[in-house]
């Protein structure tokens, strides 16, 4: 662009803007035009208000009439009745009759079709529910004849599982799982009526269709089978097919379909579910269970992971991978929607329950699951898959494999085991004997003593190992304390550590002996930890004072909340916690009496107390199978300790390091490196003394 050029358009710009500046009204004038809007205004309105008095008010047009007339003749002779917000209209002797209710006032159906109305208000009001009535008919085309029907439910059971199936909707209303209980109910009802929907949204090029909309029509092929079916128009059929698997908690649902070609074209491959759950409470103690609720999912492949929300508080994820199961877990309990083939994508909230609300005594959390699954409308079985409702049972869910042959379906990782390592000590050691030991007793008590003591005795080698460990460190703290007051000095910290080396390897002792063991028994506390309060088996079974092994045994409750302290403590003491604190208390006198650093460090001989209270904190809300095993397995540890002293005295450990002593001792790899190390440290001091000389 030259300049010439450039001088020419900013010149019309400055013209332009000089045009616009100068032609701009006035305020003067603004005040006329906005008087002249609102005088035109009061006119219509009065206009309105004259038109009302005389009695003209809104009518249905002629194609509206025609339409409602076709809807109506379309439907089957038995349904034949338009219901929506309120709009009740029927055919009858090819005329349409019916109501139209608006807030307090019915409107007969010759009225709302008058040009003239004594309430003309409610007629307007009558007029506009009929239009969002055609409107609703019309957006649901071949399915619009279900939209209204008479909610019923229909049953299906075996000896473990009871569902109740609604025609509102096609869905599993409620499940009862048999031979299980809550603290205040004889059964326990996975979920009720209203608590558990889902809906398939399938759609063609111009129009969406919910299934959670329309009434369908049951037909029980047998004592296990029931079809929910919807007839559309052109022969068309669409349904869910449910088929209660014999002696299991498992529920076949198939989406089952005739000419749907004529409804849904062959371009539309995926179909819409969205699933909503209300997951009830079941337990008494309500925080523990909360913390074990929320979505589980796993990915789809053989090699597919479990993942879950958070269960401590709401969460939001969005999965864009393919999903093999999603699930709504509680602590003890599951609904598991297990498909044939994939679930592409999916989004998911799970949001607790408001404290205060009566939902919150009822309820853990409210979750929300949409996802795409594939479809076809030419095949006789469009979609199919699993709902499984029932415990979460460790050997149940294990067999549940078998119905998916092609992909280990790990419905296992729905009970929390802990981490991979742990899960494996539970699932690979614990659970088979403690399963073992159930076929020989009936009481859990007396199973987990067993099961304690089975475990210490494995165990008592390194209980053993750790106490001679001790015991030689106890004999050797003199020499230590000389050693120490030899080398004072920091710079000759390597040379008191050779010297303190030397001596653990004359006489056989090594001062991690003591912890090594006590590590590597961590791993099956550990284990332990995550195992009770999963164990679905203790879940109502008592022991002593204890009804129910899984929840807290309380002795003590008050119904106030003590700030901060009611959060981590809870509004109860359990009294297996409180014995397990005691004999925790007693074990560290034990340990500290017998250990002469805790003399030289009374600050750690503090916090070795402090440790027992923290967990009287942090365990009195776990189950009380869990304090009790601690209880148990810490009075064993205690009859190890003075088994220990009472056959190993401190003599016959002086001649066992007298023994090794007078043994030819080859000096290890890493002695032979501190040696190197003081050599080092040596002559770098030998070189800094010269530099000072100069």
């Amino acid at each position: 662009m030259d300049k010439n050029t450039l001088i020419g358009m900013l010149l019309m710009g400055v013209v332009i803007f000089g045009f616009m500046w100068l032609q701009q009204p006035s305020e003067a004038e603004l005040a006329e035009r906005q008087r002249q809007i609102d005088s035109i205004a009061a006119v219509q309105q009065a206009e309105q208000r004259r038109d009302i008095s005389q009695g003209d008010v809104d009518t249905l047009s002629t194609s509206d009439i025609a339409h409602l007339q076709s809807v109506l003749e379309n439907m089957p002779a038995e349904g034949a009745v338009i219901n929506n917000e309120g709009v009740v209209l029927s055919l009858k002797d090819g005329k349409i009759n019916g109501t139209v209710t608006v807030g307090d006032t019915t409107v007969k159906w010759d009225e709302v079709t008058a040009h003239t109305s004594q309430n003309p208000a409610a007629h307007n009001l009558a007029v506009q529910a009929v239009q969002r009535a055609i409107d609703v008919y019309a957006k649901n085309g071949s399915f619009a004849a279900s939209l209204t029907g008479t909610e019923e439910l229909v049953a299906i059971e075996n000896d473990s599982l009871k569902v109740e199936l609604s025609t509102k909707g096609g869905i599993i209303a409620r499940a009862t799982l048999k031979g299980y209980k809550t603290w205040k109910t004889p059964q326990v009802v996975l979920f009720d009526k209203g608590d558990n929907d889902y809906s398939f949204t399938l759609s063609n090029n111009t129009q969406r269709f919910e299934t959670k909309n329309f009434y369908f029509t049951p037909k029980k092929l047998n004592d296990s089978t029931v079809v929910m079916n919807l007839d559309l128009e052109g022969g068309a059929q669409w349904g869910l097919k449910y088929t209660l698997v014999p002696g299991s908690y498992m529920v076949r649902m198939e989406m089952v379909q005739q000419h749907m070609t004529r409804i849904i074209p062959l371009n539309i491959n995926l179909v819409d579910l969205d699933w909503h759950q209300k997951i009830s409470r079941h337990e008494e103690g309500k925080m523990f269970e909360e913390r074990n609720s929320g979505i589980y999912y796993k990915f789809a492949g053989d090699g597919g992971d479990v993942k879950h929300t958070s269960e401590s508080g709401d969460d939001e994820k969005e999965i864009k991978e393919k999903l093999k199961w999603i699930s709504a877990k509680n602590q003890f309990f599951s609904t598991v929607l297990i498909s044939d083939s994939v679930m592409s994508t999916a989004q998911m909230t799970s949001k607790s329950t408001e404290k205060g609300t009566e939902e919150y005594e009822n309820y853990i959390k409210d979750v929300n699951i949409h996802t795409l699954v594939p479809y076809s409308s030419d095949k006789p079985t469009a979609a199919s898959f699993y709902f499984y409702m029932g415990p979460n049972r460790y050997h149940m869910l294990s067999s549940y494999d078998k119905f998916s042959p092609k992909e280990d379906l790990k419905l296992t990782y729905l009970i929390p085991l802990g981490w991979k390592f742990f899960r494996w000590i539970n699932t690979g050691i614990i659970i088979p004997v403690f399963d073992w030991l159930g076929k020989f007793m009936t009481n859990y008590g007396l199973i987990i003593l067993v099961l304690t003591i089975l475990i210490k005795v494995v165990l008592s080698p390194l209980t053993y190992k750790s106490y001679i460990s001790q015991a030689k460190m106890r004999i050797l703290a003199p020499d230590i304390a000389k050693i120490n007051e030899q080398y004072p000095n920091q710079e000759d910290a390597i040379k008191k550590q050779q010297k303190t080396m030397e001596l653990y390897r004359q006489a056989g002792a090594n001062p991690m002996g003591g912890c090594l063991p006590m590590m590597l028994q961590m791993p099956i506390l550990f284990a332990m930890f995550t195992f009770f309060p999963s164990c679905i088996e203790l879940r109502g079974q008592s022991f002593l004072w204890a009804k129910d092994l899984s929840a807290p045994d309380k002795i003590v409750e008050w119904s106030g909340q003590i700030p901060f302290i009611t959060n981590f403590f809870g509004n109860h003491v359990s009294l297996f916690c409180l014995l397990m604190t005691v004999t925790n208390i007693i074990y560290t006198w034990m340990t500290t009496k017998s250990q002469p650093s805790s003399q030289s460090m009374p600050g750690m001989k503090v916090m070795m107390y402090m440790m027992p209270l923290m967990f009287l904190v942090f365990f009195n809300n776990y189950a009380s199978g869990l304090s009790y095993y601690y209880f148990i397995s810490l009075l064993i540890t205690i009859l190890q300790t003075y088994s220990c002293r009472l056959f190993v005295t401190e003599d016959k450990v002086r001649a066992t390091m007298a023994a090794n002593a007078a043994k030819p001792k080859k000096k290890s790899k890493w002695m032979q490196r501190l040696e190197e190390a003081q050599k080092m440290q040596q002559q770098q001091q030998r070189q800094a003394a010269k530099r000072q000389r100069r």
